[in-house]
């Protein structure tokens, strides 16, 4: 006999640390109504109507509606309307809200009534299991509060479920679903039309004083589809059949996923003939599922199309069935053959261009672009064969190999970003639907081989933004041997200057970390004379009390570094007003140097805080900064919300140095390499630009005053090499020279990112700085053990 499953369906193919709310089963805001009252309006009062689409009666008992403005600020509170009561299966219950001026129409008696003033064209509704007020002010975070039941943004609201708010509201129009389906998708799942509130009596019943009954509105007609999974995959990265129920969709489970995102994928096995069209799919439930690998089902859901943060935020959308009914027709079946990914077959080519517009609506090419080919696939069984690792493990059960072992090959086996254009179509991230007491995500290194075969379903992992093989067979990982790289020390006549990311350093992180780092300074860079500190953290962290002090901070890791058994550093720092830096919330970041007193000496020259700009006096040798350490032009726009670069004045052996300490904004807010939006649009470019403008004029003048000046502009500016910023900068090469375009090609990497090995951190010498040693001291970002996420690096310079 067939096994029937009924379910309701949340969000399909996250990464399993990532949570969104789900959509539900029962409980939903069936329509909302903010011009109540107001000018042209024909009822007195705002409302808010729920439904229950479940089964069995909801006991709405601590729950509550909340309304949050459609513009919220960091400071916008929600406001709350407690429920009591409960609503029936099928029925409605009514939430009676602020009333206006205007209108001529009481609502039908409601089910509880509350004060809340809604706008009539743009804000976001709640249904909350909870009295408490929520918190979040953006999509992102309220998609992750679990007490969140449902949520619709309408107008122009910031948040809101799925690809956009609910268009239409007004003073006479309410938004309303006009059948209870949920896709967590609210401009899809709502329509805009004349408000019909109905009470828990239902529509026409006990309408209040004064106003007729009226006919019960005959519930919609939904067409339900019969369909292929080819057929809900079609031809581009959006179904045809996007919000439309489906039947009888037939496959065999090939996937299950019990934590995080819970649900099963299931594949076709018997294709169509279009390479275009996947065959697989992934159904999600909200509990664990019940079915088993090898089961043939039988599917009736609705198909959604999800875009987690919007679709403006640019990430691709998830084609998925929601509230599935599921029927277990057989079991036991062998599993359809997995699509073997290779050189062979994944194309050179990244992705189809459309002038940073969407490729959402293009026919896939999947013999001629490699995004086109793992969209082509999504939720079918792929396979890799000994690929080498170019991403390591990391703290979520991640790693990144590649299927093109040739393409951009590092020397210690990465894969090197050279270009925009050429983002690395061999790139692939595994993650496993083994439970780990059964099989441990493997640990590995770059240049790391994961032998045999890994297969699994190819999800589409939301948090990072990419395409991954979620794996049910994992290989071997054969280890590539990969070590720490030591830098060559300095001679007595060489001053050595270096570089360090810390990632968030503060006193209550262990003192592993600590120690880790100061071995890396002593041991690795074999304890440059100067050191400029990125992500130095006040100290107490994350704690956002007001503290912006760091000195607990910096002692503590000069401790660790004399214990390693390096020098005694000294320190200098500017404490910045609070929470004006950005990073972690309350942590204050901001650079720092470290220097050895034995070795340099540092001119403090008073005056420098956190709204001082530091300037230039002097000419030629006399050429000196107003303040020592100071801040480069720190209340100019540019550095909104960012860390302002910090200069100091050393000397060594008689010879002035400058050195100026940077961490540029980060790339928060850029569309990601996959974006639907192609070639993606690096918004977070523009505010670094305008901060290498500041930077570049303010080398200039010390130029200017003194043509000889030994300059050294280092840290990390969040861009690559070949950027318009640091190509601002470094005035395309001819004001600074950056020292990583003088190793080899495939050495430029600092950093690795969804394993593309890449330049963020840069060391740069004025013209007058001729005799150098360069080195990228490779020590953290090719490891899954790593003390920070970014490599060192250091210069010799022999004056």
């Amino acid at each position: 006999m067939p096994i029937v499953i009924t379910g309701s369906l949340a969000l399909a193919g996250l990464g399993v640390h990532t949570a969104f709310a789900t959509p539900s089963a029962d409980a939903l805001v069936a329509e909302v109504y903010g011009g109540g009252g107001n000018s042209g309006a024909t009822y007195t009062n705002d409302f808010i109507e729920l439904a229950n689409a479940g089964s069995g009666a909801l006991d709405l008992s601590g729950y509550s509606v909340q309304y949050l403005s459609g513009s919220p600020t960091a400071s916008s509170k929600w406001q709350v309307t407690p429920l009591s009561g409960s609503v029936a299966a099928g029925g409605r219950y009514l939430v009676a809200e602020a009333a206006g001026t205007g209108g001529t129409t009481a609502l039908p008696t409601p089910d509880a009534t509350g004060n809340l003033a809604l706008s009539g064209t743009s804000g976001t509704v709640a249904l909350v299991q909870g009295t408490a007020p929520l918190s979040c002010v953006t999509a992102a975070d309220c998609a992750a509060d679990s007490r969140i039941k449902d949520l619709v943004g309408y107008g122009g609201a910031v948040v809101h479920e799925g690809s956009g708010a609910a268009a239409g509201a007004s003073n006479t129009d309410s938004v309303a679903r006009p059948a209870l389906v949920d896709t967590d998708d609210n401009a899809a799942d709502f329509t805009a039309g004349a408000p019909t509130p109905a009470n828990s009596k239902g529509p026409g019943c006990d309408t209040g004083p004064g106003t007729p009954p009226t006919s019960p509105t005959p519930a919609p007609t939904v067409t339900v589809i019969a369909a292929k999974i080819h057929d809900i995959q079609g031809i581009t990265r959006v179904s045809p059949l996007a919000g439309k129920a489906v039947t009888n969709v037939t496959g065999v489970v090939t996937g299950l996923r019990t934590s995080g995102s819970k649900g099963f994928w299931m594949q076709d096995p018997r294709p169509d003939n279009d390479p275009a069209t996947s065959e697989g799919i992934f159904v999600f439930t909200s509990s664990n599922p019940t079915v088993a690998v090898g089961d043939s089902v039988t599917v009736a859901g609705t198909v959604s199309e999800y875009y987690p943060g919007g679709a403006d935020s640019g990430i691709q959308s998830i084609t998925e069935l929601t509230k599935p009914t599921v029927t277990v027709v057989s079991s036991d079946n062998p599993l359809p053959a997995p699509v073997v990914l290779s050189k062979k077959n994944v194309p050179d080519a990244f992705a189809p261009k459309a002038g940073s517009g969407s490729i959402d609506d293009l026919t896939l090419d999947p013999a001629h672009y490699a995004l086109d080919l793992y969209e082509s696939l999504e939720g079918m069984t792929v396979s890799v064969s000994d690929a080498r690792v170019v991403g390591a493990t990391d703290s979520y059960g991640e790693l990144w190999v590649t299927v093109k072992p040739n393409q951009h090959q590092t020397k210690r086996g990465g894969t090197y970003y050279a270009s925009y254009d050429d983002p690395n179509s061999g790139r692939l991230m595994v993650q496993s639907l083994i439970p780990t007491a059964t099989r441990p995500f493997p640990t590995a290194n770059v240049g790391d081989t994961l032998s045999g075969t890994t297969s699994g379903p190819l999800d589409y992992n939301q948090f990072a933004g990419t395409y991954a093989v979620a794996a049910t067979t994992l290989g071997k990982v054969i280890d590539g041997g990969l070590k720490r790289e030591v830098t060559e020390a300095a001679k007595d006549k060489e001053v050595s200057v270096a570089t360090y990311n810390v990632e968030n350093l503060d006193p209550t992180d262990p003192q592993s970390k600590f120690d880790a780092l100061a071995s890396g300074l002593v041991d690795n860079l074999r304890s440059p004379d100067i050191v400029a500190l990125e992500e130095i953290q006040d100290d107490n962290g994350a704690k956002d009390d007001g503290t912006v002090t760091a000195g607990v901070t910096l002692q503590k890791l000069v401790d660790a570094i004399v214990a390693a058994g390096g020098p005694r550093y000294s320190w200098r720092s500017i404490d910045p007003q609070n929470d004006q830096d950005g990073g972690e919330p309350g942590g204050n970041i901001r650079t720092a140097f470290l220097f050895n007193p034995k070795r340099v000496g540092f001119t403090d020259r008073a005056g420098g805080n956190a709204t001082t700009a530091v300037g230039v006096t002097g000419k030629g040798a006399t050429t000196a900064l107003t303040v020592s350490p100071g801040r480069i032009a720190p209340t100019d726009e540019a550095w909104k919300s960012s860390r302002k670069p910090l200069v100091g004045e050393f000397t060594f052996r008689g010879d002035n140095l400058f050195v100026i300490a940077n961490h540029f904004n980060s790339k928060g807010g850029d569309q990601d390499l996959t974006s639907r939006f192609q070639p993606p649009v690096r918004s977070s470019e523009v505010q670094r630009v305008k901060q290498a403008t500041l930077e570049h004029d303010f080398v200039q003048q010390l130029l200017a005053a003194d043509p000889k000046a030994r300059i050294v502009a280092l840290g990390d500016l969040n861009d690559y090499q070949f950027s318009p910023a640091v190509q601002t900068l470094t005035g395309n090469g001819k004001v600074l020279t950056d020292l990583v375009n003088t190793l080899p090609e495939k050495e430029r990497y600092s950093y690795v990112f969804d394993g593309n090995s890449q330049v963020l951190d840069h060391i740069l010498v004025s013209p007058a700085v001729t005799q150098v040693k360069y080195d990228v001291v490779h020590i953290n970002s090719e490891f899954a053990d790593q003390a920070s996420d970014h490599d060192p690096q250091v210069v010799r310079i022999k004056p």
